[in-house]
């Protein structure tokens, strides 16, 4: 079965030259790598502050990352929408859909941010249960700052989302690294200068996170780009929109967020093992999440280049673009986890780690060298592409099936039967990847995604 018609695609008029896909897939990738380098660089300065800070951080980034999830598939959504309405000629229903996605994310997250703060402690308590009072008293200071910024990042992940689905990912990697340099300027202030400790941490976050969000929709006003945003206090609620936005935005949201209900259950079973196989499989975790950048970033900027092309009815340009960005991720993949590989033993003589865990985490970076290249970039890379022509329930279904399946019920088994250590983590990721990369590729073949698209081309 050909993978894509040559015949059908006129190849002198593509929707993306290699340059323009040179310069939407750089600033994406640039972008997911030092957002990656940040995260450790911050972590590594809250932990200066004392073991209860750590932990406290640690507790509250599990339920951030939960609503950072949700509000990712939220811009997941509105790249996919207002990609196939710029794809299809019909810029001012893109403008209009930006607009009510910014009404949306807007009340979904001041209502979640309203919710975190009734609760408070209660609902730490609930979701932890038994923490030590000074671990619980730093994590209730930085729940409750970090939670108000809510709004700002959700908003801001709209914003960026507008940017990358016209093809201008430039703009808000600058946005996002000059955040993240400001970020880590703030934690140095407030927790070095003026001992805030957990606050100060949190007080950084917030800010840096209303810097990104005035910036960007400061410039969304501006007339003459693609998808313009402005009157924002004249914006109405379109309710057979939002519904639309809504139907690709939830189940995204859904195949999200138990993913990160998984990676809880998964990390239960870890902490059972000891504290070198803890220390082990948190290293491995960094390093495996470095090593998947370029093909996280490829994947994102999928995204908006499918979506583009299912709008404009090229059918068949799609199919090529996502076997090409599927092979670029294939590359970018295997090259950073053979970097990632050299460079595994000197990260963990540096961090000072014990003899023991350092050996368990490079025999597991290794395995991960072997079985990434070949699973990955079709469990996930081919799955933007279906997502981008709206094909997101068939994605979200087999997504939550093989990762509670395969990822958390194999590693459950391995360890509670055969008495494994944490490489039954990365069994278990393996075969959820190998299992989900045959189901998309079956999916991609077959041709069922094609018909999904969310609006006709003008």
């Amino acid at each position: 079965m050909k993978l894509y018609d040559k015949k059908q695609i006129d190849w002198n008029s593509l929707l993306f030259d290699n340059r323009a896909l040179f310069l939407l897939l750089l600033p994406i990738v640039v972008e997911q790598l030092l957002n990656s380098l940040m995260g450790m660089v911050d972590t590594m300065m809250v932990s200066t502050v004392g073991s209860e800070a750590i932990s406290a951080v640690s507790l509250v980034d599990s339920i951030n990352n939960l609503v950072i999830q949700i509000f990712s598939a939220m811009a997941s959504g509105a790249v996919i929408l207002c990609s196939q309405y710029i794809g299809g000629g019909n810029v001012k229903e893109s403008n209009k859909t930006a607009r009510q996605v910014v009404l949306t994310v807007l009340v979904i997250s001041l209502s979640i941010m309203l919710f975190c703060l009734l609760g408070g402690e209660r609902l730490l308590r609930v979701v932890f249960g038994t923490v030590e009072e000074p671990v619980m008293e730093n994590a209730v200071r930085y729940f409750v700052i970090t939670v108000s910024s809510y709004p700002f990042l959700a908003l801001f992940s709209a914003g960026a989302a507008f940017y990358r689905a016209s093809g201008n990912a430039k703009f808000p990697m600058k946005v996002s690294v000059t955040s993240n340099i400001l970020n880590i300027a703030g934690n140095a202030v407030f927790i070095y200068v003026f001992r805030w400790g957990v606050a100060g941490a949190a007080l950084s976050t917030l800010l840096s996170r209303v810097f990104c969000t005035v910036v960007i929709f400061y410039c969304l006003r501006k007339p003459k780009q693609t998808i313009v945003v402005n009157d924002y206090l004249k914006i109405r609620p379109d309710m057979p929109l939002i519904v639309k936005i809504m139907a690709i935005g939830i189940p995204s949201g859904i195949e999200n967020g138990m993913f990160q209900f998984g990676k809880l259950a998964i990390q239960s079973t870890v902490s059972t093992m000891g504290t070198v196989a803890i220390a082990a499989q948190a290293m491995t975790n960094i390093l495996e999440s470095v090593n998947g950048v370029v093909g996280m970033g490829v994947g994102i900027g999928l995204m908006t280049v499918a979506g583009q092309c299912i709008g404009a009815g090229r059918i068949e340009e799609t199919k090529y673009y996502i076997v090409k960005l599927v092979k670029i991720a294939w590359v970018g993949i295997l090259v950073s986890c053979l970097i990632v590989l050299a460079i595994t033993k000197p990260v963990t003589w540096l961090a000072g780690m014990e003899p023991e865990a350092a050996g368990m985490c490079f025999e597991m970076v290794t395995a991960i060298t072997v079985a990434k290249p070949l699973f990955w970039v079709g469990s996930f890379v081919i799955a933007y592409g279906l997502r981008a022509a709206g094909d997101v329930k068939f994605s979200m279904l087999v997504s939550i099936i093989t990762m509670w399946g395969c990822r958390v019920a194999l590693c459950i088994f391995l360890v509670r039967t055969f008495h494994m250590g944490p490489m039954a983590v990365w069994i278990g990721m393996f075969a959820d990847w190998g299992v989900r990369s045959v189901i998309f590729a079956v999916r991609f073949l077959s041709g069922k995604w094609i018909h999904r698209r969310l609006q006709e081309p003008v």
